[in-house]
């Protein structure tokens, strides 16, 4: 077993961590406190390559392995995941379905302006009453021969308003059950397609979440991606990637968590020492490293399955069931570190609680990972 990084793979480490320091972390605060979307750091990051990381450098791409991705998100995630969230939804939900499912024809239109960073996507399956049960989609595409007409509404939608490209989940034939569901590519100016107010969130808050309402759009059937009946599928093979991304980005999260927690314990003083030489302290930051590390091996080997071609969906739906309950401890414990300070939005930690908890609800929440998790454990 090779634990080492190639010497690529930490020049594109250093590069997103210099980003995230020199870029994201000047007003971070700021961004979260008026729920503003990084525009002009999402700007520079696709120049960087980090919003097509994975694809072929034909369709615009980097043509980087997941490995690096996930590195890459988690550097980002250490100072701000309302930016790295939208690196996770155009790499693994909206690229990556693109690349491997769409026409050639798609590929040129909507897939090069994605993965050179020209342009953001955004992936809609969530609805109000569809969140973990998927096939219970409400939102209808009726065949209209060489159209569908969309209708229904589409909820939590990162990238709501910044997107130029969105992959819509619908239902065609309902007798059909999760067999009758498209998935759509749509854009924002077709007629009946409204976006919906901000949500006002307690994490992410830079993040641009909104929901979408259709009302009779017209989708050319050029659009549908695959066969007909083919969206529930689509659906649920992209987001066991995405699965890995946001595990990296709570992995991300508890590390910058525990690295300001690590170097405030050095700083402050309490009974006339460092607090970092009082046990209860030391051993608090014990669990969080020891903690952080496993996590890091589960996401690192969800990646590293994907780069090899086996399947990860056990691996994916593990590395998100732990590195989230990872962040969301680590992100608790590194407030209780700062004490009183941890409470104040200058230390940033509070805001590492915050963002810590989308994390477990996100790509499947922690209780459908472990569907998934011991549906296939259990299966043989």
């Amino acid at each position: 077993m090779n634990f080492s990084l190639t010497e690529e793979q930490i020049m594109i480490r250093q590069a997103a961590r210099d980003f995230a320091q020199n870029e994201l972390l000047p007003g971070v605060i700021e961004r979260d406190e008026a729920q503003k979307f990084p525009s002009e750091e999402v700007k520079k990051m696709g120049e960087l390559g980090f919003l097509g990381m994975m694809v072929d450098p034909k369709y615009g791409g980097s043509g980087l392995d997941t490995i690096s991705y996930v590195l890459v998100m988690e550097e980002l995630s250490k100072i701000d995941a309302s930016a790295s969230v939208v690196v996770s939804v155009n790499n693994s939900l909206v690229c990556w379905g693109l690349e491997h499912y769409a026409s050639a024809a798609q590929k040129e239109k909507f897939l090069i302006p994605l993965a050179s960073g020209k342009s953001i996507g955004a992936f809609c399956l969530s609805e109000p009453e569809a969140g973990s049960d998927a096939t219970s989609q409400k939102t209808t595409a009726l065949d209209k021969g060489d159209h569908y007409i969309v209708n229904g509404t589409k909820n939590w939608i990162t990238n709501g308003n910044s997107a130029e490209v969105y992959l819509v989940i619908a239902q065609t034939d309902i007798s059909k059950g999760h067999k009758g569901i498209n998935a759509l590519i749509m854009t924002k100016d077709m007629p009946g397609f409204e976006i919906g107010p901000k949500e006002n969130k307690l994490g992410i808050r830079g993040s641009d979440t909104h929901s979408l309402i259709f009302n009779d759009v017209k989708v050319p059937k050029e659009n549908r991606i695959g066969e007909d009946g083919f969206g529930f599928k689509f659906a649920m093979k992209t987001l066991a990637g995405g699965r890995i991304g946001i595990a990296a980005q709570a992995l991300g999260i508890a590390a910058g968590a525990y690295e300001l927690a690590k170097k405030y314990s050095k700083e402050r003083k309490a009974f006339g020492t460092e607090i970092m030489n009082h046990q209860a302290i030391a051993f608090k930051l014990a669990d969080m490293h020891t903690q952080i590390e496993a996590a890091r091996h589960l996401v690192y080997k969800a990646a590293w399955d994907k780069d090899q071609g086996n399947d990860y969906d056990l691996s994916g739906a593990m590395a998100k069931l732990y590195a989230s309950q990872v962040a969301m401890d680590t992100a608790i414990e590194a407030v209780q570190i700062h004490g009183g300070n941890g409470f104040v939005k200058d230390y940033h930690v509070e805001r590492y609680m915050r963002d810590a908890k989308i994390t477990q609800i996100y790509e499947g929440t922690s209780e459908i990972q472990k569907i998934v998790i011991s549906r296939s454990i259990l299966k043989n």
